[in-house]
């Protein structure tokens, strides 16, 4: 059975992934209340998160070709990253307290000196399509070899609409910030291929003018 899939997004009052600051306290706060034994990431966000929030990215140390001896309840972040975007940032992800470990997603042609990178610094990584990540058999794999039960999607526009357009989300978390990013908006939703019906299942007003809303997402008949 493959895990039940969450996408959690901090979004602008116009649905814009930027142009603005997410308050980033109330965003894992909000994760953490999904309780998913995985976050699956997009390579792209994790690099824009590093460049957004490193002046200048830390050297690696010798601890970090060491697997983190964490909680058993926290979740692994899992990352497709085929091309081998992320060589030199990872350790930056591992380093997270609330990070178990890093799961790297590749293909059959993820070059090998990257592979080598990721072996030589013990990540763990699965080889899940030709050329591209294939969802449905990473998802599979996360079930079947590391008991992964629950997915929440903390990830940009692309993994996100993939997810949706292939009809892995149950459930849709968005919480909305006080701001307006105008012509510059950038949509979570610009690249949807079909229309998608949700049930509003929760909302709930928080401080400074934040939103939290969680839909359902109605499978097609």
């Amino acid at each position: 059975m493959l895990p039940r899939v969450i996408v959690h997004n901090s979004i602008s009052l116009d649905c814009s992934l930027t142009g603005f600051e997410p308050n980033m306290e109330i965003h894992y706060k909000i994760a953490s209340i999904f309780g998913a034994n995985a976050h699956l990431i997009g390579s792209n966000t994790v690099k824009a998160g590093v460049e957004l929030y490193e002046s200048q990215v830390p050297l690696e140390e010798e601890k970090d070709f060491e697997k983190p001896k964490r909680d058993g309840s926290l979740p692994y972040w899992v990352i497709p990253d085929i091309r081998g975007k992320l060589r030199g940032l990872l350790h930056t992800c591992r380093r997270f307290e609330f990070c178990r470990d890093v799961i790297v997603l590749v293909s059959e042609t993820t070059p090998k000196e990257y592979l080598d990178h990721l072996t030589k610094r013990n990540y763990a990584y699965e080889v899940v399509g030709k050329e591209h990540a294939d969802l449905e058999r990473s998802l599979e794999i996360l079930s079947s070899k590391y008991n992964i039960k629950k997915v929440l999607a903390d990830t940009g526009r692309i993994l996100g609409t993939l997810l949706i357009d292939q009809g892995f989300v149950s459930e849709l978390s968005l919480l909305v910030h006080p701001t307006i990013v105008g012509k510059k908006a950038y949509n979570i939703f610009g690249n949807i291929n079909e229309k998608t019906i949700l049930k509003l299942r929760r909302r709930k007003i928080l401080p400074n003018g934040h939103l939290w809303l969680v839909y359902t997402i109605k499978k097609n008949d």
